[in-house]
C-alpha cells in the first residue's frame, strides 16, 4: 500500500535540497519504517549537491546520521517491534560477509550500493513524482518517515535522547574512530587535527579520551577553534604551518604522532601539508572528502620511504557499528562523550537549505533537523 511522506531531495546536480512529498512502499522483509527524531547535517550530504560526490540517480533523498522510532515492522525481520527506538548507521552490516568476518564491517559488502540509492537488489523503494528515487545510504534521513534495511539500525533505550544520538550515526563515530582506530592514538601522543567540523571535532575528542598529551586543532575559523579546544584540544592555530611548527617544538623537532585530515572539502595540499607535520614512522589519517573524480594525493616518495611514514584512509573511522554505536551511546549516558556541545543549532526540515548556508559560512559544527 506505502504511504506519503515529506523529504528533501537533490532534484539534479550540482542543486541543492528541496522538500518535496516523497512516496515509499511499505517495509519488506529484512526493513523497518522509521519515524524520524532527527537527522544531522553530514557534509557529505553536501557533497551530493555540489556533484563532488557523485550518485548513481537523481532525485536523490539526503540525510544519512539519524536516529528515530520503529513504526512499521516489514514481514521476517525478527527481532524488532513497533516502538523500538533506533540510532542508524551510514554503513550497514550484514554480519556475514568476509570483511564482516574479520571484524571490519564499515566495509561490509552492503556498501556496495550507498551511493546508488537502491537496495542490494537494484530495487528501489521511494518515488518521487512517479520517478525512482534513491535514498542516500540506504537510509535517506532528511525524510520525516522513511524506510530502511535493519542492517543499518542499532536498537537503543528508550530514554536516549535522540535528537544528541543521532550524530553517532555517522560523525562522531567517524571522527572519533579517526583518532583511536585509524591513528592509533594513545598515551601521551601528539596529534594534529585539520578541519574542526562535524568529524574533525570529534577527532580532537577521541585523542583527548585515548589519552594524547598534546592535541592540536586547525580551522581557519575562530569560533571552531574555540570549541576544539572546549572539547579537548590543547592548543590550535588558524593554519597547518604554525601546528606542524608547534608540533616540532614540543617533540624535539620531529613532529606529530599523527595528523588526522578531516577538512570538509578535501583538497590536494591538505594531504601533503599534514604530510610534512608528521615525525618518522608517523600516520596521516584521511578522513575528508573532496571531488572523488579529481582529488589526488601527492608526497615526496622519497620521504615516504625513508622515513616510513604511513598514509592511512579512513571509513567510519574503521568502526563497528554493532560495536561501537552502543558504546557511544554508554559513554554518552556516563559522561564520557560529548554530544550536547556539538549542535550548535537546530532546524525543521523547511529550513535544511539555510542549514547547509550556515554550515558553509563557518557557524555551526554540526546542524541538526529536529522533526
Amino acid at each position: 500500500m506505502g504511504f506519503t511522506t515529506r523529504g528533501a531531495a537533490v532534484l539534479s546536480a550540482p542543486g541543492q535540497y528541496e522538500v518535496v512529498d516523497i512516496e515509499f512502499e511499505d517495509p519488506g522483509p529484512g526493513e523497518l519504517q522509521i519515524k524520524m527524531v532527527a537527522s544531522g547535517m553530514c557534509h557529505s550530504d553536501d557533497h551530493i549537491a555540489t556533484e563532488d560526490i557523485p550518485v548513481g540517480i537523481y532525485p536523490m533523498i539526503g540525510g544519512h546520521e539519524g536516529a528515530g522510532i520503529v513504526e512499521k515492522v516489514g514481514p521476517g525481520t525478527p527481532g524488532w517491534e513497533e516502538g523500538d527506538h533506533v540510532v542508524m548507521s551510514f554503513l550497514p552490516s550484514c554480519g556475514k560477509c568476509e570483511f564482516c568476518a574479520m571484524g571490519m564491517q564499515n566495509l561490509c559488502n552492503l556498501g556496495a550500493t550507498l551511493l546508488v540509492g537502491s537496495r542490494q537488489d537494484g530495487t528501489f523503494r521511494a518515488k518521487i513524482n512517479g520517478q525512482d528515487a534513491g535514498q542516500m545510504c540506504g537510509i535517506s534521513t532528511f525524510c520525516e518517515t522513511t524506510v530502511v534495511s535493519a542492517d543499518s539500525c542499532v536498537k537503543v533505550d528508550k530514554d536516549v535522547p535522540l535528537d544528541k544520538a543521532c550524530l553517532i550515526g555517522c560523525g562522531v563515530g567517524t571522527g572519533f574512530g579517526s583518532a583511536v582506530n585509524s591513528a592509533n592514538v594513545g598515551p601521551g601522543d601528539t596529534v594534529i587535527v585539520m578541519g574542526i567540523g562535524g568529524i574533525g571535532i570529534n577527532a580532537v575528542q577521541g585523542a583527548a579520551t585515548a589519552g594524547a598529551t598534546n592535541v592540536i586543532a586547525v580551522d581557519p575559523v575562530a569560533f571552531k577553534r574555540e570549541v576544539a579546544e572546549s572539547v579537548g584540544a590543547t592548543k590550535s592555530f588558524d593554519n597547518m604551518a604554525d601546528a606542524t611548527e608547534y608540533a616540532q617544538g614540543l617533540t624535539n623537532g620531529q613532529g606529530a604522532d599523527s595528523a588526522i585530515v578531516t577538512v570538509g572539502v578535501l583538497e590536494d595540499h591538505h594531504v601533503a601539508e599534514a604530510f610534512t607535520s608528521i615525525r618518522k614512522a608517523g600516520t596521516v589519517v584521511v578522513t575528508g572528502l573532496g571531488n572523488i573524480a579529481t582529488s589526488t594525493v601527492t608526497v615526496p616518495a622519497g620521504e615516504l620511504t625513508l622515513f616510513q611514514k604511513r598514509i592511512q584512509g579512513s571509513l567510519f573511522g574503521e568502526s563497528a557499528m554493532f560495536r561501537d554505536i552502543p558504546r557511544m551511546v554508554s559513554m554518552y549516558q556516563n559522561g564520557q562523550l560529548k554530544l550536547d556541545e556539538l549542535i550548535t543549532k537546530t532546524y525543521t526540515l523547511d529550513e535544511v537549505t539555510q542549514g547547509y548556508e550556515d554550515m558553509h559560512a563557518g557557524k555551526n559544527i554540526r546542524g541538526v533537523i529536529v522533526y
